[in-house]
Order: structure tokens, then C-alpha cells, then sequence
């Protein structure tokens, strides 16, 4: 009995004592599928956006991307994402990098890897030439002010902090801001410079407010699971490189966003 037994438990031990099968890196994935998801917000005007009327997607980030793609040696996939749902899209295995100017805020770098920046904005406020409220930054904080704000965007905490007198409006999607504060179900909307060229460059009854000093200015930078050391040095590795190479600089001259490069 004993002699029947014997080679089954030393396959046992044997494989109780051999390593753990490492886990298959990103890079590894993409290469052997041939293709590199990468998650977008397409309502990103200038970064990532996506046209409602011919569906083809531009933007800063559209360029990189493909970019990238070309020097891997491999087809780019977009993901549609937004600020809300990006940290489970990226945990949860749906996209293997977000390119869409996400801020470096530390609710999301508790739980994502970040790249090295590449663009940095503040805050800046959008309203109507008509509204007979907001004409100046001083007036948005003031009692019955209805102030909009991307429901998932780091504007929500920002301005649920900074507001004392006005009320904050949470935006959640399909609803947009810009068709809040076009209907006057808002006054006035807080946003990043990108997408402020949304409306400066379609819309002619929106006016952009600039506060009188950069008012949160943060970093922004793609964004990666954690634990894949070799897919984040390469995605930072790339970064690093269009920083150096030009590519970004002309990107962002070519979408209106040269001001907001990261040195």
C-alpha cells in the first residue's frame, strides 16, 4: 500500500515545493494578442473626444496613443471610461492603460500606478455672456449661485470644499454641464483648460472666467494597474520619451493645449 502511495505524495511535495507560475506581465499580454486597449473619456474635448456627428475620435490624446501603438507594433483599442468608473475599468482588466489627462489626485494614486506627468491645469470657470450673476470670479461663491461640477471629476471635492455661500450642482452623466448652464439650470460650471476649448471654440454664448491666481492646479498623467513594474516603466518610459522627442509639444500645439504642457 505504502509502495502505491509513495510516487503520489512525492508528486505532492514536489509541486507544493516548486515556485508559483509567475503571473503574465501587460506587456507580455499585448504582445501575444497583437493589440493595447486603452481606456478614454470621449466627451474630453482636445484630449480625447469623440465627434456626435461623425464618430471619429481627435485629441491630444488620440495622437499619443496612436503614437504609441505604432512603436510597439500594435493596434490601439479604445475603451470608453470616464473619472468615476476609471479605477475599476483599469482593475478590473477592461483596458490596459488610461490616456485621458487624469489628474493626479491621491484618492486615485492610493489605488493606480501613475506615469510621470505631461500636463498640469487648474481650475477655471465657464458661464453664459448673458447671465446676469456670475460676471467675475468674486461672484461665484455668493448665496443662491447654482455652481456645476462633472459628477467624478477631481472639480467635485475641490469646489464641495472651497464653496461656503453657493450651491454645488453634481453634473452625472448624459447630462453635461454645458447643457445645464445653456438651459439655466446652472449659472456657472467649473472646469479644466482643456475642456474649456470645447466651448471657446463652438459655442459663442460662453464666456471663460479665469480666476486672479491658478486656483488648484494639479498634474495630470496616464494611469496603470499597480503591480506590473515592467508595463509602468514602459508606459512611463514613453512619456519621458515624447517629452524629449517633441511629439508631445506638437500634439498640444496641434490641440490648442501648448499652455498646459508639463515642463
Amino acid at each position: 500500500m505504502l509502495r502505491r502511495l509513495f510516487p503520489l505524495l512525492s508528486a505532492l511535495i514536489a509541486f507544493a515545493a516548486a515556485p508559483p507560475v509567475a503571473a503574465q506581465s501587460t506587456f507580455d499580454r499585448v504582445k501575444s494578442s497583437g493589440v493595447v486597449r486603452v481606456c478614454i473619456w470621449p466627451d474630453y474635448y482636445g484630449i480625447t473626444f469623440r465627434s456626435p456627428r461623425t464618430e471619429q475620435l481627435s485629441g491630444l490624446d488620440i495622437d499619443l496613443s496612436a503614437l504609441l501603438g505604432r512603436q510597439l507594433g500594435l493596434k490601439v483599442t479604445y475603451v470608453d471610461s470616464s473619472f468615476a468608473s476609471l479605477v475599476g475599468d483599469l482593475t478590473g482588466d477592461r483596458c490596459d492603460v488610461a490616456m485621458f489627462a487624469i489628474a493626479m489626485l491621491p484618492q486615485r494614486m492610493e489605488r493606480l500606478r501613475f506615469t510621470r506627468p505631461y500636463l498640469s491645469s487648474g481650475i477655471y470657470a465657464v458661464t453664459t455672456k448673458s447671465n446676469p450673476v456670475v460676471k467675475a470670479w468674486a461672484d461665484i461663491d455668493r448665496p443662491g449661485v447654482l455652481v456645476a461640477v462633472q459628477a467624478g471629476t477631481f472639480m467635485e471635492p475641490v469646489m464641495a470644499s472651497e464653496l461656503k455661500k453657493a450651491q454645488l450642482v453634481k453634473v452625472a452623466a448624459p447630462a453635461t454641464r454645458e447643457l445645464e448652464l445653456e438651459a439655466g439650470r446652472v449659472d456657472v460650471f467649473m472646469t479644466d483648460y482643456p475642456y474649456s476649448r470645447r466651448l471657446l471654440d463652438n459655442a459663442d454664448w460662453a464666456r471663460l472666467i479665469a480666476p486672479p491666481k491658478p486656483f488648484h492646479v494639479l498634474p495630470y498623467a496616464y494611469a496603470v494597474k499597480p503591480g506590473d513594474e515592467a508595463w509602468f516603466t514602459l508606459m512611463d518610459g514613453f512619456v519621458g520619451r515624447i517629452q524629449r522627442d517633441g511629439s508631445l509639444a506638437e500634439a498640444a500645439r496641434k490641440h490648442g493645449l501648448a499652455d498646459i504642457v508639463a515642463p
